[in-house]
């Protein structure tokens, strides 16, 4: 994985200025670059859903610098959330939790949750910890497309629509992070990620449990999401070649595989894939992005174990798939 960019006191200072004014300033997570604002600023938080071209009922993620931080934006915070928090704060885990009074309705997308986590990446702790509140952050990219894993992505995404981008190199985790909700004493996870469910059942010494028509709605649990624009398939992969001899004999076709390009395959760009989940998911949105600036017509992409190491990538892959999947459905339950 390459290594993280210095950034200096003189560019965070400049951040935290333009976020206190009001600004949009896009930052390096350990999962993907987020899009921030003065969580507090109702005016700055609605040129996030501007810039995103975002729902205005889908709701944003809240940064923290510290765990305490919880009691602030949070009515409730129950023992299984302070369990989480110790466990894996900073990192890649959000809970969402019944909301503090004060919340603007703009964060929940008028729901009565909010969700909050502390990030890892020493840049985004550097710059809470200099702001001194909490940023609103959502992933720096257009609504629905594939998220940014490096400054770069952010440029080509967003361009003029954001003020300024802290460059902390490319994102360690690369995918998005595990949405925990509450129900009784059992988690319910939302969204998957690299925290696992088995990993939060363990910790809480309780099942996770499936969620339900009315749990609260969460950032990127749309059917079509984090998506490129060329038409994306997911299939088993017994059945790949049979399905690449007949789309590659109509059309440009890009492969992603773990597995190296066969000597007579016509693919026009056939991607491998890494072979463990972690450096699957640092690398899934660069690689879907080559592919996506290939002319190609069509990316096939060869479904990964069913297992629950891989359930977040094969979450990503089938949203970004939508209706195209072949692949079976995954499962966020233990």
């Amino acid at each position: 994985m390459q290594e993280q960019v210095d950034v200096s006191d003189e560019q965070i200072e400049k951040a935290v200025a333009l976020l206190r004014a009001g600004k949009l300033v896009a930052f390096p997570t350990e999962t993907v670059y987020g899009l921030g604002a003065d969580a507090s600023n109702v005016s700055a938080i609605r040129k996030v859903f501007a810039a995103k071209q975002r729902p205005a009922d889908h709701p944003l993620i809240v940064h923290l610098a510290e765990t305490a931080g919880l009691k602030h934006w949070a009515s409730v915070v129950p023992r299984e959330a302070w369990l989480l928090a110790e466990a894996f704060w900073p990192g890649p885990l959000t809970m969402v939790l019944p909301r503090a009074a004060h919340v603007p309705g703009e964060l929940t997308g008028g729901q009565s949750t909010i969700a909050l986590r502390v990030p890892s990446h020493p840049v985004a702790h550097r710059l809470l910890l200099a702001f001194g509140g909490a940023i609103a952050a959502p992933s720096a990219n257009r609504f629905g497309r594939l998220s940014p894993t490096s400054a770069a992505h952010v440029r080509e995404e967003l361009g003029d629509a954001v003020d300024y981008i802290l460059d902390g190199g490319d994102c360690p985790v690369g995918i998005e992070s595990t949405i925990v909700a509450f129900r009784n004493s059992s988690a319910v996870i939302l969204r998957p990620g690299k925290i696992t469910a088995e990993q939060i059942a363990e910790t809480l010494q309780s099942e996770v449990v499936p969620p339900l028509a009315s749990s609260p709605r969460v950032s990127g649990t749309l059917p079509s999401h984090y998506a490129p624009r060329t038409p994306l398939r997911v299939v088993e992969p017994e059945a790949l070649e049979s399905m690449l001899r007949r789309e590659a004999s109509q059309r440009p076709v890009a492969v992603l595989a773990r597995r190296g390009r066969p000597s007579n395959t016509r693919a026009a760009l056939w991607q491998v894939a890494p072979q463990t989940p972690e450096e699957y998911a640092h690398h899934l949105y660069s690689l879907l992005r080559r592919m996506d600036s290939a002319g190609c017509e069509l990316i096939i992409a060869e479904a990964v174990p069913d297992l629950p190491e891989w359930v977040a990538i094969r979450d990503r892959l089938m949203r970004a798939s939508a209706e195209d999947v072949e692949a079976p459905s995954i499962a966020t339950g233990t």
